[in-house]
């Protein structure tokens, strides 16, 4: 990933702008520590941080093409078959982002569809000092828009990069482009889910095996050393082993070697720790376990706020270990990784799916929540990542994948455990493979664990401590007077809010982040499923009452103390010095 910052039309041309653009584009450095760049046309900056993932020797931004420059945050990944379809184009560089400003050349703005990738980009043409930007589908890549009282437009990889010059700013829509020329956003994302209409394809499992398996081979296209983030869950077990099964035939292998490096974090003791070894072992990866304390993560805190730039309590529960873990990734020369996000949006892999009414309903749901993914999971994967200069690739959100997935009939992914049918069930029994197995079968058929909960279930209960000793009583009964927007209603919601608004203090910060009602990560209108949820409103997967293995129940809802859940009269969480041991 890298850092963009473009402002247009600022009416300023002197020295002074420029200084204050390249002051401005250095508060992105984390994002691309490798090289820096600014064109300056008049009154436009396109200014650019980057972090060399493609083309490492001679791909640095902005990127050139006659009268046309471009700054771009992204993967394209069929860059070589775009190039092909531009034979009498001249590329400077080898970069994947070079082909932008050939296919706005050759097609105008109608072409972002072809692009298949994660970008964010600004494209100015020097010929009308017209320009256009635009972010990918499902909003993997962070973006931001402002506007100035000058009259400017400024764009940013990240809100800190205009937060302090813009009148207004808000999130820069995935799956749209700005238009200059025609002032304002259109969609250019129309799949077919988007409607939400309930689709009918019958579930074929070795037609979604391939399209997964497409999804993780295209991301192998690196010229750095890189890995797999492996947790022993599903998600990114199956990333990790389709990884292994295919690198030996890539121009990455060629390079770098055929020896998987895998990374997992967690306190010690912790479900994704032991998890995540047990599926190294088993596909021969090199793999690298680093610990961190709830200490480690409290202090941590302030930074990944300012980093990930929210206040939303799962986003930064989870986004924490990330953080830590991202630096230690860095320090062994890694540059870029794969990573399992998206998958519980697609396939409803959340535990409160478990009480979907309908199939109606279990679709819609998926659809809200792919289309808030950039408010969430995308926005940690990206930034816990960039803060140190490191990429995280999601093969879920793949867009020919997601199409995939997205229209089998939701029947087939409603959640039966009477029939042996538990969350993401489509997708697990797509790679159970009994001639060649992906995974072992009970990490294949592991409960779904929200990683801020599978670092270790004391994390979660350690911040609420924290919080608890630093926001008062008396202090809560004036939380509504004090943030009236998205009031926060518990105390580690309110300490996570005062951080975040010393570092965005600005109004239109504070709406960049969703707000209501939420249960085990479910959107609001699902919480209606469950009557008994709206007194539990948590964000961990241990607040879906009567369905995860170690809930909270009903008197220690609010304490965080984990009690035994018994199902088929047998208890399933043993309780220890380091927190929950699901039993097998």
């Amino acid at each position: 990933m890298c850092g963009i910052l473009a402002v247009l039309g600022c009416s300023d041309d002197t020295q002074a702008k420029r200084f204050r653009v390249l002051e401005l584009s250095r508060r992105l450095k984390h994002r691309g520590p490798d090289w820096s760049g600014l064109y300056q046309h008049g009154d436009c900056y396109l200014a650019h941080q980057r972090l060399a993932i493609i083309d490492p020797a001679s791909g640095d931004q902005p990127l050139f093409n006659e009268d046309k420059s471009v700054v771009v945050n992204g993967e394209i990944y069929n860059h070589e078959e775009l190039r092909s379809r531009l034979p009498n184009h001249k590329f400077r560089t080898g970069s994947d982002c070079d082909v932008i400003a050939h296919l706005y050349e050759e097609f105008g703005e109608d072409f972002v569809d072809m692009l298949d990738g994660i970008f964010a980009f600004v494209l100015l043409d020097t010929r009308d000092n017209s320009f256009i930007a635009a972010r990918d589908a499902i909003g993997v890549t962070p973006l931001y828009i402002g506007w100035g009282l000058d009259g400017s437009i400024w764009i940013s990889s990240e809100m800190k990069g205009l937060n302090d010059d813009c009148e207004h700013f808000e999130v820069f829509p995935p799956g749209h482009l700005y238009s200059s020329k025609q002032g304002g956003f259109r969609r250019w994302y129309n799949p077919p889910w988007f409607s939400e209409a309930v689709p009918s394809t019958p579930y074929d499992p070795l037609v979604l095996r391939k399209a997964f398996e497409d999804a993780v081979i295209k991301r192998l296209m690196t010229d750095v050393p890189f890995g797999v983030l492996l947790s022993g869950g599903l998600d990114s077990s199956l990333v990790a082993s389709i990884t292994a099964r295919h690198l030996a035939g890539t121009k990455a292998a060629k390079q770098w070697g055929t020896q998987l490096h895998s990374f997992c974090v967690g306190l010690e003791g912790s479900p994704d720790l032991k998890a995540g070894r047990e599926v190294a072992d088993y596909l021969g990866t090199v793999h690298h376990e680093f610990h961190f304390t709830v200490q480690d993560g409290i202090d941590a805190i302030e930074d990944v706020i300012f980093h990930i730039e929210t206040y939303d309590v799962t986003t930064i529960r989870a986004a924490t270990p990330m953080f830590l873990m991202s630096r230690k990734i860095k320090s062994l020369g890694v540059k870029m990784v794969i990573s399992g996000e998206g998958s519980d949006e697609i396939f409803g892999g959340y535990l409160y799916f478990h009480k979907a009414p309908n199939k109606e309903e279990f679709h819609q749901e998926t659809c809200r929540k792919i289309k808030a993914l950039h408010q969430y999971d995308c926005l940690r994967a990206n930034k816990a990542t960039s803060a140190w200069g490191l990429e995280a690739r999601v093969p879920f959100l793949d867009k020919a994948f997601i199409n995939t997935a997205m229209a089998i009939d939701p029947e087939a992914k409603m959640i039966h455990p009477e029939e042996g049918r538990i969350e993401k069930w489509v997708l697990r029994r797509a790679f159970d493979d009994e001639k060649q197995p992906y995974l072992p079968k009970h990490i294949l058929y592991r409960q779904k664990e929200q990683f801020s909960d599978g670092v270790g279930y004391s994390w979660i209960d350690g911040l609420k401590d924290h919080a608890a000793k630093h926001v008062t009583d008396k202090v809560m009964q004036n939380a509504g007077n004090i943030f009236p927007h998205n009031t926060p209603t518990t105390k580690e919601a309110y300490y996570y809010r005062t951080i975040f608004e010393r570092f965005f203090p600005q109004n239109s910060a504070r709406l960049t982040v969703p707000g209501g009602a939420s249960v085990a990560c479910s959107t609001a209108k699902a919480v209606e499923w469950d009557a008994s949820w709206s007194k539990n409103l948590d964000p961990s997967g241990r607040a879906a009452l009567g369905v995860h293995v170690s809930a909270y129940d009903n008197s220690s809802a609010n304490s965080g103390v984990v009690q035994p859940v018994i199902i088929n009269d047998v208890p399933h969480i043993s309780v220890s010095t380091h927190g929950v041991e699901i039993l097998s």
